[in-house]
């Protein structure tokens, strides 16, 4: 029996990882902007209002293609991904708490004509009560077209181009930063200078406070007598880690120690903001300590026989 399977899949201008390109969200077919700009021009939403305010705003979505296409417009939290802390947006079905769920278009579907474009009003109401700080979200324009795909499980794929909301409610801003669950696993070689050592240490990055940071990481790892052995400026991180949000990432230590004793040490800043951890490493050679030990322990095994055959009787 074929199952199907139906996969949303949003522009690359959601899901990024690094700076937010300074032009407007668009896959090729269209795209979604601020209105009263040109593509390009107004990229995203930047907002600011009090809390209990409601803003209004207009959205235009471009068709660049030759047939008309029909949209369900949104509006959607915004989230770093887990996996690499790129940008991400709540899909329609899933439960808006934030800006997603402030966000209320005029027409929550329309049909773009092709080569053509429709701007449509929204408002953006602030809950009275919501957290003073940064609450980033989108404006979505999804196709409901669902393009089938073969194999033995039938894909169905929707695609969704978003433009970015960067909304801050008035109030104290606290940015907060932790670093936690620093693991680190160890692969060296059984015959120690037969091949590398390669260490791979994990992290989490936690923005604890209620403004978006852009974190900055460095990895030092240092031996024995304060030997410095790694001092690296990581570049796998975020540049957007929005409020409330963890991921977990990890780093690469090719070349690391095959016997040594020290300790690697993550670094974060951000804004005023500078925290640290760390976890400690032991690089033994486990063969030839093995040996060692199986040596030493004959070693004292036979010290003890001779010791007893040499002791005078009673």
């Amino acid at each position: 029996m074929r199952r199907k399977l139906y996969v949303l899949l949003l522009s690359a201008a959601l899901l990024l990882l690094g700076a937010p390109a300074a032009q407007a969200a668009e896959n090729g077919e269209w795209a979604v902007y601020p209105a009263a700009a040109r593509l390009g021009e107004r990229p995203y939403f930047f907002l600011t209002a009090d809390p209990g305010a409601t803003l209004r705003d207009k959205v235009t979505v471009t068709n660049k293609t030759a047939a008309p296409l029909t949209f369900r417009l949104y509006g959607a939290d915004a989230y770093n991904t887990e996996r690499d802390g790129g940008f991400a947006l709540r899909t329609l079905k899933e439960k808006q708490t934030g800006a997603g769920a402030w966000i209320k278009p005029a027409r929550t579907r329309i049909t773009v004509p092709a080569r053509s474009a429709v701007t449509v009003p929204f408002t953006l109401t602030v809950p009275a009560d919501a957290d003073p700080g940064d609450h980033p979200g989108a404006v979505v324009a999804l196709d409901e077209r669902i393009t089938p795909g073969g194999g033995s499980v039938a894909m169905g794929i929707q695609r969704a181009v978003g433009a970015r909301v960067y909304l801050k409610v008035s109030g104290p801003a606290v940015p907060a930063l932790a670093v936690e669950d620093v693991t680190l696993e160890q692969d060296r070689p059984v015959v120690p200078g037969t091949r590398d050592s390669t260490a791979v240490l994990s992290y989490t990055l936690h923005n604890r406070g209620n403004v978006t940071l852009d974190p900055k990481v460095v990895l030092t790892a240092e031996g024995l007598f304060g030997r410095t052995l790694l001092d690296r400026d990581l570049a796998q991180v975020p540049s957007e880690l929005l409020p409330r949000q963890r991921i977990r990432l990890t780093e690469r230590w090719i070349g690391s120690p095959q016997l040594d004793w020290g300790e690697l040490t993550l670094v974060a800043t951000a804004e005023d903001v500078r925290v640290s951890a760390g976890v400690g490493f032991l690089a033994l050679p486990w063969l030839a300590a093995t040996v060692l030990l199986l040596g030493a322990a004959g070693g004292f095994a036979g010290w003890r026989i001779r010791r007893r055959r040499t002791r005078p009787g009673r």
